[in-house]
């Protein structure tokens, strides 16, 4: 436990390739609050690109949840950076409190023009990325950009907190700032033919084409309201919200119910990173 100014930090998982492929944790201000993640390489030759943020933050008299998925892409370098900045930059937006899901959009946008800023730095790559803050065990705020993507239960029943955002589904958008998506056979569609979503972070020499601005949501947490599910593309593309709900329901442990789902993607031929949260709240 470590104070730095008026912040507690009380429970704290970053991860990156190098570290621990799954951990766990908890609220302290509602004990049966619990978090778990766990992560698998994909069969591609190139380093692990996914990254996980799970932690709780106690500031002033509030406690945080923040947790996160970074699925890189042509490298290490935006994931990485985001990991270690995005949520401080929120955090630093001085409406945060009083009106989430503007801050959260605003600090979206300062992050992509940094990552840009250091292109020389930190190389062409770029990342999507998935970010729930849980605000005093209450409410959600959830926002992404990229096919990463949150699911919450309630009920029983799948509820996607996210939007996919999918070159086809904003192909005129992208032809509109000068760009196209391709549809060769065998593949799927492509801004400019090479990258598979149409909103990321970094990106640079697409990024005229791009859009980095988030879809934005805020959930209350109400009684009905079971678990979240945070996840990369490579648990999505072989999983329906649904099935993945229907597959953790019952299991209590959070990082065992992150560690069933990654396996369950693994059996089904995903060959993608895998990197999965689930934040149990009850």
């Amino acid at each position: 436990m470590v104070m730095v100014g008026r912040l507690l930090v009380t429970e704290e998982k970053v991860l990156g390739p190098s570290d621990t492929d799954s951990g766990k944790g908890k609220s302290k201000m509602k004990k049966h609050i619990t978090h778990g993640f766990h992560l698998v390489k994909g069969r591609s030759g190139h380093a692990m690109e996914d990254y996980v943020v799970a932690q709780f933050k106690q500031v002033d008299n509030n406690e945080l949840g923040l947790f996160a998925i970074f699925d890189g892409h042509s490298g290490q370098s935006v994931p990485d950076y985001l990991k270690s900045h995005l949520f401080d930059i929120i955090l630093k937006e001085p409406n945060f409190w009083t009106e989430p899901a503007d801050a959260v959009k605003k600090a979206y946008g300062i992050t992509d023009s940094t990552i840009l800023d250091k292109s020389g730095e930190l190389g062409r790559g770029g990342s999507t990325a998935v970010t729930a803050i849980l605000i005093n065990c209450q409410k959600l705020v959830v926002a992404n950009i990229g096919d990463s993507r949150a699911v919450l239960c309630k009920n029983g029943q799948a509820k996607q907190l996210s939007v996919d955002h999918e070159p086809s589904v904003e192909s005129e958008d992208i032809k509109n700032r000068g760009g196209f998506v391709s549809n060769f056979p065998g593949d799927v569609p492509r801004v400019d033919g090479q990258l598979a979503v149409s909103r990321a972070f970094g990106d640079k020499s697409l990024k005229v084409h791009l859009s980095s601005e988030p879809h934005v949501m805020v959930e209350k947490i109400g009684d009905d309201a079971e678990f979240v599910i945070l996840a990369s593309d490579g648990l999505w593309k072989v999983m329906t919200n649904q099935e993945a709900v229907d597959a953790i329901r019952d299991v209590k442990d959070a990082r065992s119910a992150a560690k069933i789902l990654t396996e369950e993607a693994r059996n089904r031929k995903s060959s993608d990173d895998i990197s999965c949260v689930v934040v149990k709240l009850q």
